[in-house]
């Protein structure tokens, strides 16, 4: 390795010390054990990473980076050398991916190669199974965390839908907030598997007041029941084209129609939690049903993202 590239490593070591210090406190301020520590502070890493525990999520942006197949290995491993080191952590708990660089949630419904590497991991006093080997996606969206916590404090006693519910995060947050009753709606089996198993692990065995259903959320909200719900969480894909699907989704264009039809399910004051992860997404307020929108998107970016996140998000009272 050169003296250039030498220096290039340095850096990279340095910055994560620095970021280590300072979020590295913050999370054990906070209690937190599962957070982003870096994702592409310096132009010639491209990465994203983060603590899962004791284990690391490396993912690697895909990008035209101008190395052969063996230069690129070569640099891989002195990264994954310096990201231990400076982090404590061994290497053999780094899990590596390559992801390409979207607008949105990235392959929610696509698994890799790989060997099945599931463990438990706790967030606040609620324990999630996550897999950082076999997905693009680790089974639990760091972001959300804040917001996961305002709904699991919006839910005693309420009837909450969760759509596009993915591992069922927030069906977990709902249910240890005192829910009523908890619907969990995704059009992928495996992934409702996971969040029945995530509401299993917390103590919330399978009982009427919890419900998965597989199902094409857009045509779900056409079927349900007017004014049945207290609480909607409604985090979407930017676009999805799956062939279980009647029509394909573009939260860009479709957005409105999705959260009026929310808005109908709900009960009057009602509540409805919408994000997306659409970088160019504007909220077309003139086609929503008359109701109370508050951009909470500030307010629901944690210590982690706050130079990273493109998430928005929005409390809509009906």
């Amino acid at each position: 390795m050169s003296t250039l590239e030498d220096d290039k490593m340095i850096m990279l070591g340095n910055r994560l010390e620095k970021l280590l210090r300072h979020r590295g406190k913050q999370a054990r301020r906070l209690g937190v054990s599962c957070y982003r520590l870096y994702d592409h502070d310096l132009p010639e890493f491209p990465f994203c990473i983060e603590f899962y525990g004791d284990k690391l999520y490396v993912a690697e942006y895909k990008r035209r980076h101008g190395m052969t197949e063996e230069e690129h290995d070569q640099w891989m491993d002195a990264c994954l050398k310096v990201i231990a080191g400076v982090l404590n952590v061994s290497e053999q708990n780094i899990f590596l991916k390559l992801r390409q660089r979207k607008a949105g949630r990235l392959g929610q419904y696509q698994k890799i190669e790989g060997v099945r590497h599931e463990f438990v991991i706790q967030e606040k006093d609620l324990k999630f199974i996550v897999n950082l080997s076999d997905y693009l996606d680790t089974g639990l969206f760091l972001d959300h965390r804040i917001t996961r916590q305002m709904v699991r404090e919006k839910s005693s006693d309420n009837k909450v839908l969760n759509l596009f519910a993915y591992t069922g995060s927030f069906s977990v947050y709902a249910a240890s907030g005192g829910a009523s009753e908890v619907v969990s709606v995704d059009l992928s089996q495996t992934y409702l598997n996971w969040a029945k198993r995530n509401m299993e692990l917390n103590g919330f065995t399978d009982t009427p007041s919890y419900k998965y259903i597989h199902a094409d959320v857009k045509q779900y909200l056409k079927e349900i029941p007017r004014g049945y719900f207290d609480l909607v969480v409604l985090d979407p894909p930017t676009f999805s084209n799956s062939k279980r699907m009647e029509e394909f989704l573009d939260i860009g264009r479709d957005h409105a129609e999705l959260i009026n039809d929310c808005l109908a399910t709900l009960r009057p004051q009602g509540l409805l939690y919408f994000s997306t992860n659409y970088r160019k997404f504007v909220l077309d307020k003139e086609q929503i049903k008359p109701a109370m929108i508050r951009d909470i998107t500030k307010a629901t970016t944690s210590f982690d993202f706050e130079k990273s996140s493109n998430r928005y998000c929005w409390r809509i009272t009906k």
